[in-house]
């Protein structure tokens, strides 16, 4: 997706092209590179100094009295909101119709213009800032600690605040919103389908539709757009799954943006995870290369609660929770058998919110396995030391592992069946369980 997505964010009320879609720091590749480059910084730091280091694609020249600011402006050029004045400069703004004092619509015709809050000062300023990260770290070697150079030196990096503005660039009445769901299921989707069009009739906006399956519904004639109003989805969250269906890939670029013109449609909303955004980077950008007046608004989808700039993200509650289930029974047989050890494995292709959430919740792990922390299988402070010394004194184990953990660390080809391979052998257990059942 490149260092930022032109998607917008579901709360930014300005209508426009802009909103930045927040990322997972482990996830993407330029900030992958990052955190890698900064732990082989960390590790050779300590013996020389480091006048020097590679963030994403660039290098850092400590030596340099202007870095700070440099960084900083490279930060906001990477996080910067594209806005429809981008492309239309002489685009003219109209008071907001979101009334935070009145949650019904408002009057279909817009007699005497358009109702605001202007006077209340319930809106947010273009100009708000919020602080991503505020723990001032006085040492590379404090517990967690993220620092940029080698001396820690506090960073500011401010992100764009969410909420409604003041000013909007699209008439209500004018609008025709689109919503489609792509990728797989994920636990709130029918939550925030109902909150968007709830939202879109605050505004005053008459014409909204699902697309059906995922971008496959822009280009498969034998299936019809959903009308979506607050009447069809006022009780849709009492479901599971979605209410438009979902779908993975879908027709080109170009035809997608061609089935929006011949449609009418100027506002999308798309929800979905790392490829479905993807896509909508590359639709809004062919939306700006052709000029179209259209928004497009991107809502991070995942459960694995790895999207930087969000507390928690839609799905992940409920991921949490189903996973106590699988602990539980994966408890109650390990602590059955003979030196049964339990694994459970929790989706975390990236990172470890899950699995380190559900361990914390659950109170029955053992070990925790997680992305974000490198481990070792064998040695003094291996996992399979620390296992053995738990058989040993409690008689049974339980794991809990983020399927992603391990994934920066060198394995060996005897390593690649841990664990139900090398728990087995060099324990002598006689009774293993995953999720699946016993081994």
């Amino acid at each position: 997706m490149g260092s930022v997505s032109h998607a917008a964010m579901i709360s930014s009320s300005k209508l426009s092209y802009g909103g930045g879609i927040s990322y997972n720091k482990y996830k993407n590749p330029q900030l992958r590179t990052s955190a890698v480059s900064l732990r082989n910084w960390r590790a050779s730091s300590r013996n020389r100094g480091v006048l020097a280091a590679q963030i994403g694609n660039k290098e850092i020249d400590f030596s340099d009295p202007d870095w700070k600011t440099k960084y900083q402006r490279d930060f906001e050029s990477r996080f910067n909101i594209p806005h429809i004045t981008d492309v239309f400069p002489d685009a003219d703004p109209i008071p907001s119709t979101f009334c935070l004092k009145m949650r019904t619509p408002v009057m279909e015709d817009f007699a005497g213009g358009y109702p605001s809050d202007e006077e209340w000062h319930g809106y947010i300023n273009n100009s708000d800032r919020v602080l991503l990260k505020v723990i001032h770290y006085s040492s590379p070697t404090s517990a967690g600690a993220e620092c940029i150079d080698p001396n820690c030196s506090w960073v500011e990096q401010w992100v764009h605040r969410a909420g409604p503005r003041e000013k909007i660039y699209f008439k209500p009445e004018e609008v025709k919103a689109a919503i489609v769901t792509c990728g797989g299921l994920c636990p709130g989707l029918n939550d925030v389908i109902r909150q968007i069009v709830i939202t879109l009739e605050i505004y005053g906006v008459k014409k909204i539709v699902g697309i059906p399956f995922g971008y496959r519904g822009f280009s498969d004639e034998g299936l019809s757009e959903m009308p979506l109003s607050r009447k069809v989805v006022q009780n849709v969250h009492l479901s599971g799954g979605s209410l438009l269906g979902v779908s993975r890939g879908g027709p080109s670029v170009s035809d997608i943006v061609d089935s929006m013109e011949e449609r009418g449609i100027n506002m999308l909303f798309v929800l979905g995870g790392n490829g479905t955004h993807a896509g909508a980077n590359a639709i809004h950008d062919e939306c700006r290369r052709r000029r179209m007046r259209v928004a497009v608004v991107g809502v991070p989808k995942t459960i694995d609660n790895d999207i930087l700039m969000m507390d928690k993200t839609f799905g992940f509650d409920t991921a949490v929770e189903e996973a106590q289930r699988a602990i539980n029974s994966a408890y109650i047989e390990a602590h059955s058998a003979y030196h049964g050890i339990g694994i459970v494995k929790l989706m975390g292709r990236n990172s470890g919110f899950i699995a380190m959430h559900a361990s914390l919740a659950s109170g029955q792990i053992d070990i925790c396995l997680i992305p974000e922390v490198p481990f070792h299988l064998h040695g003094p402070l291996g996992v399979l030391r620390h296992l053995k010394f738990l058989i040993e004194t409690k008689g049974s184990a339980v794991l809990c592992v983020a399927e992603g953990a391990g994934q920066v660390w060198p394995f060996d080809e005897t390593e690649v069946e841990f664990p139900k391979f090398f728990v087995l052998v060099e324990l002598g257990v006689e009774f293993i369980v995953d999720r699946k059942g016993a081994l």
